[in-house]
């Protein structure tokens, strides 16, 4: 177990206030830990990871996690680093994403220490005289005191009033569950800073902040976001979480074993200093990166199945050891008159791409092979069993279910 040093240290942006979360600490006391996850989608990645780890650490010194389930607040849609008010989602839409989120969740966290509340326990009751109470606490200009708000404010874009009370009401969670401790990415600053403010307005002792750094997506820029793309998913096959880690730059691998793994800080030091003096292959620190996460998911033998899947497919150029097969009709997949397939179509069917347009893209960008030959155009003649490939990853054995049918 991780000592409480590199706990308090290791993959935070910033604790308010580390002294008095010392002094909790010290006390003994079986501290709450409220972390709050908003369903508005069904997937959480390695970006979430990084909290949810440290979750798990303060779990195994015996603490409490409280996770809120945010029925309500996900139908408002947390601005947070965004330009433009959020469709709200509708509440079948909330509990249909929750019950993935909830299984992906306890993937790293130990569900037998967790309480998980609903919003809707207090929410579900609340009267528009509680709204007002709430919402009378706080000032416009302290709503404006956050940057997003701030500025889409100063650029005439619009806020709803509903985004002024999400804040509020993720406040209203910490005392609702009595949180000593709410955790967050740093971009979460102002919304856990506001929990702390009213627990104290109503004579609760004020939660601490405890804010973790926020992971860089496999594009190298920007945040992991699942909206933009860049995303490593928990519930995704060891071979691809694998496969994803390997397709990360080299400036990336450092900050990956800093907030994914508990590689000691003397091993961080000891890789950044041979990766810079050109010692040590970049892609053996990402297998090692990739072990480490896909053994904290699954298991150190789905780690390795994972590795050598990675080594036969893309540094020895063979297919995987199990090419999934899709049966279709090569009659219904022509182009029009011609006799050949419309390729575009076939990937859509045979679920290598999500869209025409998706997989239109993946072939005028060269990503669509047929027995190893780079295919460039929409219109291809096939052979029944034969292997396509589209991205990095994605193959299927295409066979013709006419030839079945009259064999």
């Amino acid at each position: 177990m991780p000592d409480m040093n590199f706990i308090l240290k290791r993959a935070v942006s910033e604790i308010i206030s580390e002294d008095e979360l010392q002094k909790l600490l010290a006390s003994g006391q079986k501290l709450r830990l409220k972390e709050g996850f908003d369903p508005s989608s069904t997937d959480i990645h390695l970006g979430h990871m990084v909290g949810l780890r440290k979750l798990r650490q303060f779990q195994d010194l015996g603490h409490q996690v409280v996770l809120i389930v945010g029925d309500w607040t996900a139908r408002i849609g947390d601005p947070t680093g965004a330009s433009v008010t959020r469709p709200m989602l509708t509440a079948e839409q909330v509990k249909a994403n929750a019950e993935t989120y909830m299984q992906q969740f306890f993937k790293i966290v130990d569900k037998s220490k967790t309480e998980v509340r609903w919003q809707s326990e207090w929410f579900g009751n609340f009267t528009l005289a509680d709204v007002i109470k709430l919402a009378s606490r706080f000032t416009i200009a302290q709503m404006l005191a956050r940057e997003d708000f701030k500025k889409r404010f100063e650029s005439n874009r619009p806020i709803t009033i509903t985004e002024f009370l999400y804040p509020l009401l993720q406040a209203y969670d910490s005392v609702m569950v009595r949180s000593d401790v709410e955790f967050g990415g740093n971009d979460q600053k102002f919304n856990l800073l506001v929990g702390r403010e009213l627990q104290a307005m109503i004579g609760q002792a004020p939660q601490q902040v405890f804010l973790t750094p926020i992971l860089t997506g496999t594009d190298g820029t920007k945040k992991m976001s699942k909206s933009l793309g860049n995303y490593i998913g928990v519930a995704e096959t060891p071979a691809d979480i694998f496969g994803k880690v390997m397709s990360i730059g080299d400036d990336l691998i450092i900050q990956y074993f800093d907030l994914l793994t508990d590689v000691t800080e003397e091993e961080l030091r000891h890789f950044e200093r041979d990766m810079l003096s050109g010692r040590t292959n970049p892609m053996l620190l990402k297998k090692r990166i990739a072990l480490e996460i896909v053994s904290q998911l699954y298991s150190a033998s789905d780690a390795g199945g994972a590795e050598l899947a990675f080594e036969r497919v893309h540094q020895r150029r063979e297919l995987p050891a199990e090419v999934p097969e899709c049966q279709v009709s090569f009659r219904s997949m022509r182009a029009g008159d011609c006799t050949q397939i419309d390729l575009p179509c076939l990937l859509v069917v045979a679920g290598l791409a999500g869209s025409k347009s998706e997989a239109k893209r993946l072939i005028e960008q060269g990503g669509v092979s047929v027995e190893g030959e780079k295919v460039t155009g929409e219109k291809v003649t096939l052979r029944s069993g034969c292997v396509i490939k589209a991205g990095k990853r994605k193959f299927t054995r295409v066979v013709d279910t006419d030839i079945l049918g009259a064999s």
